[in-house]
């Protein structure tokens, strides 16, 4: 992580290091809620995505579709997307939709990242374009990956750490 991004997300917020974005804003945002659209079982559940350990994920079931929801608890512009797979696993095409709105979204699609199918950390920085960003100034509430394809050839995806950077508003 560089000095001009913090993690805006983590289960803990004493286990995120607070870098200073700046004088104002120096908090760390972690989420409210974390939503997904399927859970293999309990052993792979959500909670995994973001508790910084190495040998727990969040697996899916199968199918078309699968999605990672997180609410932020302030508003908040992410930067860039952290993430690493199980090979074989992966989601190849993930769309990213978010809305200024935690309570009801009204998504807006805003990029595409395309991860390579391999078992390493695959960073992709979000290139802001000011007619997607909903509510110029004031940030997003809610981000949504959306997993369109899946190289499982029956669509799960199984993700060992989720890492989302970006500028506290």
């Amino acid at each position: 992580m560089d000095n001009s991004y913090l993690s805006l997300i983590s289960t803990n917020p004493q286990d995120v290091k607070s870098v200073i974005i700046s004088q104002s804003n120096s908090s760390v945002l972690t989420t409210l809620a974390t939503r997904v659209s399927s859970t293999l079982d309990r052993s792979t559940g959500k909670k995994h995505l973001t508790d910084s350990n190495p040998e727990t994920c969040w697996t899916s079931r199968q199918g078309p579709g699968q999605y990672i929801h997180l609410t932020f608890q302030k508003p908040a512009i992410p930067k860039r997307i952290a993430i690493i797979f199980q090979g074989g696993f992966v989601g190849t095409k993930c769309r990213i939709e978010v809305s200024k709105s935690s309570d009801r979204p009204e998504w807006q699609t805003w990029a595409y990242i395309h991860p390579e199918d391999a078992n390493r950390r695959q960073a992709f920085d979000l290139i802001i374009h000011r007619d997607k960003l909903p509510g110029e100034g004031e940030g997003i509430r809610s981000m949504k990956l959306v997993f369109e394809e899946s190289s499982d050839f029956y669509g799960r995806i199984t993700i060992y750490e989720l890492r989302i950077e970006g500028v506290l508003l």
